[in-house]
């Protein structure tokens, strides 16, 4: 088969695209014909060697990756044999996704339904599942002014389209006119560039408040967008893209009757995510969500990685072998 292996932590450049031998599927496994690999940003921390929450650094040589969509192609010992031929998403890869087969739990797959593709599967199992987790936290109706930073991104995207379809105002924040357009064309009321100095003066001019905010980007950008929230606001923290987490000082919160959320904490705490990827599924399917994205191919996994770590991407970045 073909992956892109590790042999030394660093930069994105140290992956590279061998031929290794197949991976054989162990009692109650399975091994899928990947069509489709999800990346995640923290692929790109582990790469460099750094551990990421519960996630050790990968011993090395590595094949990174959890997350694939494709066909399943044989069972190992007690796997139930009619899985073969299905259609199938996984979250829990045991041999590396970065590759153009790999080997997951049978009690890890998620059979998808014919007319969604393997792209816009890796993009809900685990992004829009994240999403419908963060929305548990913050439930949103038609009275709701929403905030979403990263916009454009995988989670953002999603968000955008919910708050829409529930009748709330939103406003999409993103970085560059590429992805404020992007934000516009989701159905955003306002969409603003947070690398232009005062798009949280425009916000407030628009709307004065907002009640809701999902925060993927953190530092001073998420400071800002903090100061935008209302009386009774509800702010939800789920990324770091701009290199560090903010969290406002409970003290201050409670004095502005903001509610702050760990959405991370949140669902690492739920006790596993499989209804929340049901959820999710469901949503492409029905089309009532549609995910941004933006492949690579598996060759091109550094080139991922560092549109990635630029966060010059749209949406899920995915490989496809």
């Amino acid at each position: 088969m073909e992956a892109i292996r590790l042999h030394a932590y660093g930069p994105a450049a140290n992956l590279r695209l061998e031929t290794l031998p197949d991976p054989v599927p162990g009692p109650d496994e399975v091994r899928i014909a990947v069509h489709a690999v999800g990346l995640h940003f923290i692929e790109t921390l582990l790469r460099q060697g750094k551990p990421v929450g519960p996630h050790p650094a990968p011993p090395l040589p590595a094949v990174l990756g959890g997350e694939v969509a494709g066909v399943v192609e044989s069972v190992g010992e007690g796997a139930p044999a009619d899985l073969v031929g299905r259609r199938v998403v996984t979250s829990d890869v045991t041999s590396g996704g970065y590759a153009s087969l790999a080997v997951a739990g049978a009690d890890t797959l998620a059979t998808l339904p014919d007319h969604v593709d393997y792209g816009a599967a890796v993009a809900m199992n685990t992004t829009g599942a994240t999403t419908f987790g963060l929305l548990e936290l913050a439930p949103l109706s038609a009275s709701d002014v929403v905030l979403a930073t990263a916009a454009a991104g995988g989670i953002g995207t999603l968000l955008v389209q919910y708050a829409r379809a529930v009748g709330a105002r939103v406003v999409g924040a993103a970085g560059g006119p590429a992805k404020v357009l992007r934000a516009e064309e989701l159905g955003a009321d306002l969409a603003v560039d947070y690398l232009r100095p005062g798009w949280d003066k425009a916000v407030r001019e628009a709307f004065g408040e907002v009640s809701v905010l999902f925060d993927g980007v953190g530092g001073e950008l998420g400071r800002a967008a903090y100061g935008l929230l209302g009386r009774g606001g509800r702010h939800v923290v789920f990324g770091s893209a701009a290199g560090e987490w903010f969290f406002p000082e409970p003290e201050e919160a409670a004095a502005r009757g903001v509610t702050v959320y760990d959405g991370i904490g949140h669902l690492l705490g739920r006790g596993g995510m499989a209804d929340l990827c049901a959820r999710a599924l469901d949503a492409v399917a029905d089309g009532s969500l549609t995910p941004a994205v933006q492949s690579f191919p598996l060759a091109r996994a550094a080139d991922a990685h560092e549109a990635l770590e630029s966060r010059n991407t749209m949406g899920k970045v995915i490989l496809v072998p």
